[in-house]
Formats: structure tokens, C-alpha cells, sequence
């Protein structure tokens, strides 16, 4: 053997040494974790889960205020960590998920979803980790465990009553038909969700971006508001907002009520100065005055005001699309190519944000999740989240929009800059998923999409 090869065989071998006994070390501290802080009344599976994810290393790239084992710094190690915990802490953040386990309370819908799918699809923990972290690696049977424990939170939590049993355990869940609601109140917030007289000039009502007729939309990429002014975001629909975990693209607004109090202000939306503006043209109309003390003692109010309109939008639910009655267990419901495309958009990881009874409404993603996204200038309104928490890892992180009535609320995106479901599909699929799909499956999810327009109601006539 010449020198030139004794040195290239001699460092092949201190690199694999290198390599085992930082594999041994990482294995023993591993196997080592068992990641469970005292909690009273922690239930066994509660405790079985967590020390699964604590075992397998999960934290370390998913939470992240998890201190770092020493070997974080050594070589081969550090260079793989570093890599797995950027990407780890983009994708997904187990903050919520552990808190749920220590309190025994519900797990977020969308995070039940993910974990669901990287189960089912062996995904994580993936190779690059387990390369390094033998102890990181699933056996069937704790995937079966963690598989279980989803199971049994979405059927506690989220599952909707009447599903057919073969679906219950779905991500997808059927649209409730109606939600309680005073109907004294939900006739006074329809009187002011289209009443102009909450804007500044007089000329835009709530409806006027959220057209019943249409989808609970305006059909353009941005709202127009008072004087012409031209919006900085595309209008979601208010069809089935009643089950957004909170409200507008960047979740600024906790619930319904809240959403109702900012375009009235808005400068570019409603325009109104300000809620005594707005009080005193509603005081002069005596028979809406009258109606109001009625169910609200206290008059008329920002805080009444807000809260009539909210009564009315629980009211705005679509219920009963072919998917739901697909759900409840009539087959022919849907075609043979929706039903494909369903559970193509199951396999292509759509379900784990697009989920629950809206399919979306319950997180917050990153529009450029595995393909940067944005070119072009960047707005205020492309930051999202990042405008209301300040934390840097929500930076282009929109609420997730419903695709329910999906195919009447074109065009598409916070910005309204995607004209067609179909080229939606394709974006999605490349800039979130990192696929590059055929149009046959492109065209079978569009056809499922389909399968969500329901029906809606006006809370008068139900009742009638």
C-alpha cells in the first residue's frame, strides 16, 4: 500500500471512530431521557406519550427553548443538529403539544394532524437524525401508541356527532348544522351587517366585502374601501368563520365579536373615526334603537354593536355539502374521482393544515414552507403573524384560509394573486408540500374540492 493510500485509509478510520463513539455516547444519554417533569394527575397515557417523544429526541428540534445535550457541540453532531433543528423548528413546534399532555386538556386540531401523518407515513424521525441518534428511531408500537392517543383526542374533542363510524377518526370532520345562537340578536347583527351606516361616508357595509350571494366574499384579489381606497389583502370568507380558532389572516383578532370591531375603524376599509361617530347615526334610528334595548339593556354600544354582529355570523354555516353526507356514511355522495382526490390530499400532507370541520381555521403556516415563495416586494400584509407576535419564526406565517365553498371564493391567497383553483393546487403542492404533481392529480383534488360547497340557510327561514 503506498504512503498516499495508508494516510487516505488512516483517516477513513479515525473518521469512523469519530463517527461510533459519538453514536455510543449520543445512545447512552438518549436512552437516559425520560423528559417527564411532575405534574399531578398526569395520566399513564399521557406519560407513556410524552417519554416516547422525550426518548426519541423530538424536543430538540421542535421546541425551541429545549436545552441542548453536550454532544450538540461535537463534531459530525453539531453539524447535523444544527441542520435539523432549523428545519424542525420551521415545520413544527411541540410547545403546544406537550402542554396538552402535562394538563390533560385538548391538543390543537392542526397539530394532531401533523403528528397523525408523520405516524402513518413513517416520517419522523427522519433518517438524517436517526443516522446519528440510534435511540431516536420508532418501533410500530409506539407509533401505534401516539397513533392512539390522536385518536382518542379527536374523537374527545373534535369529532363531530352523526359520522359514519368508519370516518370519525378522520382530520376531516363533518360541519355541524347550526350553532346556538339568540335569535333576537341575530336579527339585529343581519340589520347591521348590512347597514352602511357603520362606515365613515356611508357607502360600505359589511356585505359589501362579504357578499352572502357570492361566497361571503367580494371576488377581488384585494377589498375595496371607503373613497375607492384599495385594500392590502384579500377578503376571506365569512361563510363557517365561526369555527376559526381566531380571526383575520394574521389572527390579530381572538374571536368573531373582535373581527367585527376593526373595518368599521379601518381607514381604508369602513373609515368611520370612530364608535361614537358611528353610535350617534345609529341613535337616530328610532326602531333599531328600540330593538336593541330590547336584548341589550346597555343601548347601543361598540361593545353591543360588535357582539349583534357576531350573533348573526354564527349563523352563516354551509352545512350538508356531498362530502359531509359522505362522511355520514352515504357513498354515493361524491364520485369515484373526489373520493381519490380526497385521499390524495390526505397522502400529500393538505390535511394536516387544511383540517377539522372548515378544513382550515386552526394554525398558522409559512406560505414558502420547502420552496421560498416571495420575489417580489414584500408588504406588511406577506409578514402576517409576525405583525402580532413579534417572534421572528412567524414571519410569512398566515392563518390557514377554509376550503370550504372553496371553489366560489376565487381568487386565491392572502394576496389574491392566484386566479384558479387548479394553479392554486399546483403552488400549494410545490411551495408547501415540495412536489411537482401531475395534472390527473392535480384535477382529482380539484374535483374533490368540489365536493365541499354546502348549503346555506338564512337563520329566518330555518326557523320558519
Amino acid at each position: 500500500m503506498t504512503k498516499t493510500k495508508k494516510i487516505i485509509a488512516g483517516a477513513v478510520l479515525a473518521g469512523g471512530l469519530c463517527y461510533l463513539g459519538t453514536v455510543v455516547y449520543v445512545y447512552h444519554f438518549d436512552t437516559q431521557r425520560s423528559g417527564i417533569s411532575p405534574a399531578a394527575g398526569l395520566t399513564p397515557e399521557n406519560a407513556k406519550i410524552l417519554k416516547t417523544l422525550n426518548q426519541k429526541g423530538c424536543d430538540y428540534c421542535h421546541t425551541p427553548s429545549t436545552p441542548l445535550p453536550f454532544y450538540a457541540s461535537l463534531p459530525v453532531a453539531k453539524q447535523l443538529m444544527d441542520y435539523d433543528i432549523r428545519t424542525g423548528t420551521k415545520l413544527f413546534d411541540l410547545q403546544p403539544i406537550r402542554k396538552s399532555l402535562l394538563e390533560g386538556t385538548a391538543a390543537p386540531e392542526a397539530d394532531l394532524a401533523k403528528i397523525e401523518w408523520v405516524m402513518q407515513y413513517n416520517a419522523m424521525p427522519p433518517t438524517r437524525y436517526t443516522a446519528l441518534h440510534w435511540a431516536g428511531k420508532m418501533t410500530q408500537a409506539e407509533r401505534d401508541d401516539i397513533l392512539g392517543w390522536v385518536k382518542h383526542q379527536r374523537q374527545t374533542y373534535y369529532s363531530t356527532p352523526g359520522g359514519a363510524v368508519k370516518w370519525q377518526n378522520e382530520p376531516v370532520q363533518i360541519l355541524p348544522n347550526s350553532l346556538s345562537v339568540d335569535g333576537n340578536k341575530v336579527a339585529l347583527g343581519t340589520r347591521l351587517f348590512h347597514d352602511p351606516r357603520l362606515s365613515g361616508d356611508g357607502t360600505v357595509s359589511c356585505a359589501s366585502c362579504h357578499a352572502l350571494a357570492s361566497g361571503g366574499v367580494d371576488s377581488r384579489k384585494t377589498s375595496i374601501g371607503i373613497r375607492g381606497q384599495t385594500g392590502p389583502i384579500n377578503a376571506p370568507t365569512v361563510f363557517n368563520a365561526a369555527f376559526n380558532h381566531q380571526q383575520f389572516w394574521d389572527g390579530r383578532a381572538g374571536d368573531l365579536q373582535a373581527q367585527a370591531g376593526g373595518p368599521p375603524l379601518n381607514p381604508k376599509e369602513m373609515g368611520s373615526a370612530s364608535w361614537d361617530e358611528i353610535i350617534a347615526k345609529l341613535d337616530q334610528d328610532a326602531g333599531l334603537k328600540a330593538k336593541f334595548l330590547e336584548s341589550y339593556p346597555q343601548g347601543l354600544t361598540a361593545s353591543t354593536i360588535t357582539d349583534a354582529i357576531s350573533e348573526f355570523e354564527k349563523t352563516l354555516l354551509t352545512p350538508d355539502s356531498p362530502f359531509d353526507l359522505y362522511l355520514r356514511g352515504d357513498e354515493h355522495a361524491i364520485t369515484t374521482q373526489q373520493a381519490h382526490g380526497y385521499q390524495l390530499f390526505k397522502q400529500n400532507k393538505c390535511a394536516t393544515c387544511h383540517t377539522g370541520k372548515t378544513l382550515g381555521g386552526q394554525s398558522y403556516e409559512p406560505l414558502g414552507l420547502r420552496k421560498d415563495y416571495f420575489n417580489a416586494e414584500i408588504t406588511d400584509a406577506d409578514i402576517g403573524r409576525l405583525n402580532v407576535t413579534k417572534n421572528e419564526r412567524d414571519r410569512f406565517r398566515q392563518k390557514v384560509p377554509t376550503l370550504r365553498n372553496v371553489t366560489l371564493t376565487a381568487p386565491y391567497f392572502h394576496r389574491g394573486d392566484v386566479a384558479t383553483l387548479d394553479e392554486a393546487v399546483k403552488q400549494m403542492m410545490v411551495y408547501q408540500v415540495g412536489e411537482t404533481p401531475s395534472q390527473q392529480d392535480v384535477d382529482d383534488i380539484v374535483a374533490f374540492l368540489g365536493s365541499l360547497q354546502g348549503h346555506y340557510q338564512p337563520y329566518v327561514l330555518m326557523r320558519n
